[in-house]
This record gives structure tokens, sequence and C-alpha cells, in this order.
């Protein structure tokens, strides 16, 4: 199975990866915030982590003359927003022609309209236009567009001149659209003549103006978290049932927003294209290793005080690496990130027997009992980390532990459903994601 079109279509069928694990959340006090760098009234509601579009296709031949309208789903509200896109992956530096942010018109059926009366234009240091340099990002001028809590956004960008080898992040689990011509400030989405079922383009975050400014929470995790196997545009991955239970539990002054930069194919020390067990060639999108994300996709992010990491079992079924080597990244990501101040929760790793890679020898007795050995170092040396959360005992089937359980099973027998995924939220222990 060395043809990466194969591989890509196991990720959007949502087969492959993702474990179920690690949960980082901090207590962080002013010093640590000062650390950060970050405002204490700006937190981030909303972000996504980015890869460097693909070897063929639209990702790598980009945008010219064209508009893309993004959807996204926030977390914690505010008074005010800001935007920030980027060309982290880029090979030119790239035009941004014009840019709107708004809410959606929920009075129509069509995802790509948006709400006439909250359509904001956005400005890069007072300017509509502005240009990305390559490896640059943008942070949109403040916009007074009140949201609440849970409050989907539509961003809408034209590019006006070719922007070559795109930055952008493949599973969204939403709807996202294209359309030519500028039409970043049409309400009706008629215009946007192409539907996308993936793809970010150019867009990293949102973050939002709170007067109880409580920071955020950052999950940090593969496809399980990235939403394979939950119900397309109904926003129901485990880090968005968690803000859910966040709204439930917690006073509005000190509900942080939860960030997910999660990514499917996400590996602790391996490369996007890296070859692995059973003919796997890899391809661009699953990103670098965990290591090289921590500047860019941690501790970059506004006003966070807690990660939860969720990373280790695309290493097994991918690479068939040993349990050491999982180990020794896990503790070593732990220890940079709590250096920095940051509490962090790690999970075990959930079970994927049944999955089905094709030729590729996917699921094995031997990668089994790594998985299990992985699993035992974590719920034997808490320790070291703030807490340890056991996500493979609650989605595990208990007649055989190696599967999910059936009625927590998206289809592919590794990524939990819109209940499985529930289940996981609701382990996360609040008290220490709350500050």
């Amino acid at each position: 199975m060395n043809n990466p079109r194969k591989w890509r279509s196991l990720i959007a069928t949502g087969l492959l990866a993702a474990v179920t694990s690690t949960v980082l959340v901090a207590s962080v006090g002013e010093a640590a915030e000062a650390r950060h760098g970050s405002p204490r009234d700006w937190v981030g509601s909303w972000a996504a982590a980015v890869t460097r579009g693909n070897l063929s296709g639209s990702t790598f031949l980009g945008l010219n003359n064209q508009s893309v309208r993004l959807i996204v789903h926030g977390s914690v509200g505010g008074s005010k927003v800001r935007i920030r896109l980027t060309n982290l992956h880029g090979e030119q530096a790239v035009t941004v022609g014009h840019a709107t942010v708004a809410k959606p018109d929920t009075t129509t059926p069509a995802l790509s309209d948006v709400d006439a009366s909250t359509i904001h234009e956005l400005t890069f240091g007072g300017s509509s236009t502005f240009v990305m340099p390559k490896g640059a990002e943008l942070l949109s001028d403040p916009v007074d567009l009140p949201v609440g809590n849970d409050q989907d956004l539509v961003v809408s960008v034209f590019f006006p001149t070719p922007t070559g080898l795109t930055t952008f992040h493949s599973t969204t689990r939403q709807n996202n659209y294209v359309g030519p011509g500028d039409l970043a400030s049409d309400p009706g989405g008629a215009g946007y003549t192409t539907q996308r079922t993936c793809c970010w383009f150019f867009l990293s975050g949102v973050d939002v103006l709170r007067k109880d400014a409580a920071g955020s929470v950052i999950v940090f995790g593969d496809s399980l978290a990235d939403g394979h196997g939950t119900t397309f545009n109904g926003n129901l991955r485990w880090p968005d049932q968690l803000f859910d239970r966040l709204q439930a539990k917690v006073p509005q002054r000190h509900l942080p927003g939860v960030l997910n930069i999660s990514r499917g194919g996400a590996r602790l020390t391996h490369e996007a294209l890296e070859p692995g067990d059973g003919g796997f060639s890899g391809f661009p999108e699953l990103g670098d290793n965990a290591f090289s994300r921590l500047n860019e996709d941690v501790f970059s992010e506004t006003g966070a005080h807690a990660v939860i990491m969720d990373l280790g079992i695309n290493d097994i079924w991918m690479n068939n690496d040993p349990p050491a080597t999982i180990i020794a990244a896990i503790r070593q990501l732990n220890q940079q990130i709590r250096q920095r101040g940051y509490t962090v929760i790690v999970g075990t790793l959930g079970p994927f027997n049944g999955l089905n890679g094709g030729t590729a020898l996917v699921w094995t007795p031997e990668k089994e009992a790594t998985r299990n050995a992985v699993n035992d170092y974590l719920r034997t040396h808490r320790s070291e980390f703030d807490a340890v959360v056991d996500f493979d005992k609650i989605v595990r089937d208990p007649a055989d532990p190696t599967k999910l359980k059936p009625e927590y099973d998206g289809g592919d027998h590794i990524h939990p459903n819109d209940a499985g995924s529930k289940a996981m939220a609701a382990a996360i222990p609040l008290n220490l994601i709350v500050r």
C-alpha cells in the first residue's frame, strides 16, 4: 500500500490515527502568565494546527483570484475578536486582498450564508490588504463583534494572486467553501461554487476579548481529538464536548477557552513523509513531529495555561515503535511543557484492534503489547505528570480490551463516535483546567 492517496483516504474516512489520551491541564500563576507573554484580557477561543499542502491537488496548487469561506466553532465568547492567518508552511509570500469575519445566517439552510448585519472587515495594522511573507503569520486588528460561548464564526478571505503551496488544516469535520473572485463581503454563499469537506486554508486562530479572562486549555492530540468518527458539521469532537461540560459547571468568570490543536496522523517522533510499517509512505498533511510543534502550536497560543496531550497511538500502528521510544517521547514533552509553567495531564492510549489498513500491518499482538506497556507505565508513574486520565479504560470493550466498546465505535474500530467522545470529555478533571 505505497500509494499516498490510499493512505490519505484512510485518514479521511477516519482510519488514521489517533488515540485517546493525554490531557494536560494547568494551574498557572501570574509568573507563568508573564512567561507566556499573553495579555490578561485576550484569550484563545479557537485554534487549528496547520501543515504544508500535499504533493498534488488543490492544497499543492493553491488559490488564485479566489475567495475561501471558512466556518469555525469557537469556545469561549467575548466582546471583540481578532483573527490569525498563517503562511507558516508556504513557499512564497501570499497576498491577502480582502478579509471579513461574520456570524452565520441561521435563517437559511446554506452553511455558506452569513448574517449581513454582522459582517466586519478585517484589517491588519490598519490596512485591508496585506502580504504574508513566507513562514509568517498575521494577527488582525481587533473587531467590535460580540460573540457568545459556543459561537460559530465565518472567516472569508480573498486571495487576488497565486498563493502557491497552501498552509492548511485537513480534518475540519466541517464544510468550507471556495469561489472565484472577491466574495469576502457577500452575505449569500451562492458565489462559493466549490464545497469542501476539509481544509481550513491559511487560518490558525481566533482570540476573544473578555472582561473576565480565565485563559485557555490546549488539546494537543491526533485524530481522536480532531473529530474522526464524530458527526459531520456537528461540533461533537471530544474537545468541543469538554467545553460544553465546562459551560454547564463553571461560572463565566472562571470559564476557559478550549483550543484544539490536534491533527489526524500526528505522531510523537516521526515526520510527514517518513515511511512506516507495512509499506506506509507518508504524506505532507500528517505534519511534523510533536517536538517541532511546541513553539508554534502550544507555547504561542493566547492565554493558555493548560495542555491536554493526546499522542502516541500513531507511532505504534503506523511505525511499530517500541514502548521505550514512545514512553521517552511522552516524558520529554511533559518535561518541556511543564517547564514553561503549564499543567500537563496525559492520557492512556485506546484500543485499535479491527482497524483495516488494507495490506498494511495495522493491529498485531506485538503492537497491542506495546500499547499496554505504554499504558502500564503511565498508570504506575502518575507522579511524573500533573494527572493521568485512563482513556483506555473508559473506551475499551470489557469483553475484549483490544477493541473499542461497540457503542463507542465510530465505525473504523479506533475512533470514538459522539458518545465515545462525550465519555472521554467527561473524564477530564475540571479542577485541574480551571484556574
